[in-house]
């Protein structure tokens, strides 16, 4: 079988880390970005077939294209995945889907009308340690959960030390920069592990001394019925950095971070922890979204992440801003 013909849209940190892991699994890259620099130095690296400077160039450039990544800002995600879908092409989106709901329910419809997949790249679905603490939750481990505490703090200008931090999209409301939206990924697995909530509660603000334009601080409450709450907090000016989830159960706690890199069962009122932990490193759940990428390519469905899960997030985002706006909280609507 010939290698998939991929083109990677935003040549930056994200279409990189695609890129490399996509071609290290076989695939020829063809590539696309507005800057020549990071088109150069991605072509130069993995041997690109294809190096363009508009979207709309490569899908008539390079007429034998498989699929398409998007990698660029999330203002750009709609546009450029709907014209992938409309060229033919299925795509693995990263996420958020888009900036608002609105907005992701036309990349939907272009999906539907164009019967092809969308993959969307919310990674930690793929991270092993949390599909144990998926498994452990449904088999009882701690009781039934009643609360739940979310937490994701990094200082902006530690992500990218290569450039200014001003510069990186994440400074910028016109490219859909800022906590809430590119740290969705907390939101996502709160949607991942127990469903769109019912109502919610959120601040979303720019309180630190980062010179950005976007919001750097989010904290959001979230009620389930009457029966689950959950705490979710991002920030961009936190070091050392964090990022962990705590599961509060009637039988015990269970506790999930990143650094140290391991899940800690307590069920005693003492600090009496069972500790497992891993050595999966980060690059490996891009590797497994690529991996899943090529099977949808050869037909099997999307399994991990779909598009309406994103839309899911989105819908939820736009609660949390209404509900700042507003001062209030916000019932969820049905999805539509």
């Amino acid at each position: 079988m010939d290698p998939k013909y991929v083109l990677v849209v935003g040549s930056g940190s994200a279409g990189l880390r695609h890129a490399r892991n996509l071609a290290d699994l076989g695939c020829r890259i063809a590539c696309t970005d507005p800057r020549d620099d990071r088109r150069k130095a991605l072509a130069a690296e993995l041997g690109a077939t294809g190096v363009f400077a508009h979207l709309e160039e490569a899908l008539h450039g390079a007429s034998d294209l498989d699929a398409v990544v998007i990698a660029s800002p999330t203002a750009l995600h709609v546009d450029q995945a709907s014209a992938a879908l409309h060229a033919g092409l299925p795509v693995l989106l990263e996420k958020p889907v888009s900036t608002e709901a609105a907005s992701g329910r036309r990349l939907l419809a272009a999906a539907e009308e164009t019967g092809l997949p969308v993959l969307l790249g919310y990674t930690w679905r793929w991270w092993p340690p949390l599909a144990v603490v998926q498994q452990r939750l449904r088999e009882g481990a701690i009781g039934a959960v009643r609360f739940v505490q979310l937490h994701m703090s990094a200082h902006l200008a530690d992500w990218h030390p290569w450039e200014r931090y001003q510069d990186f999209f994440m400074a910028s409301k016109a490219l859909g920069g800022g906590a809430l939206l590119d740290e969705s990924h907390w939101i996502d697995l709160m949607v991942h592990f127990f469903g769109v909530p019912d109502r919610v509660f959120a601040r979303i603000e720019k309180i630190s001394g980062l010179e950005i334009e976007t919001d750097d601080n989010v904290d959001m409450l979230l009620d389930y019925a009457d029966t689950l709450r959950v705490s979710l907090h991002l920030d961009l000016f936190g070091r050392p950095h964090e990022k962990f989830i705590r599961f509060v159960g009637e039988e015990g706690t269970l506790h999930w971070s990143a650094d140290p890199n391991q899940i800690a069962l307590g069920r005693a009122a003492e600090q009496d922890w069972e500790i497992q932990r891993f050595q999966c490193q980060r690059n490996d759940m891009f590797v497994e979204v690529a991996r899943e990428f090529l099977r949808v390519l050869d037909g099997a469905p999307v399994a991990t992440c779909t598009l309406p899960e994103g839309l899911q997030v989105l819908e939820i985002i736009d609660a949390a801003r209404r509900s700042h706006a507003e001062g209030r909280s916000i019932a969820m609507e049905p999805s539509a």
